[in-house]
């Protein structure tokens, strides 16, 4: 079923610059350097999987919205 919604423009451009809020996207980058280097601990490891889910529904959310607009993503 594919449903359309009426949205403001400038909704669907906020939707399209969602990411990660800084400090959650610093301790993503800091994570992925520690797992490069096998220095993860178990609970790192599970926070590092699940930001990574996190950003990579953002990166959809964010390629959608601007499909939407016609625009390519950044």
């Amino acid at each position: 079923m594919n449903t359309t919604v009426d949205a403001p423009v400038e909704w669907v451009e906020t939707i399209g610059q969602l990411r990660l809020p800084t400090k959650s996207d610093e301790r993503l980058q800091q994570l992925m350097d520690r797992n490069n280097e096998g220095q993860l601990a178990a609970g790192e490891r599970e926070e590092l999987e699940s930001l990574v889910e996190l950003s990579e529904r953002l990166s959809l959310v964010r390629a959608e919205a601007l499909l939407l607009l016609g625009r390519r993503p950044t």
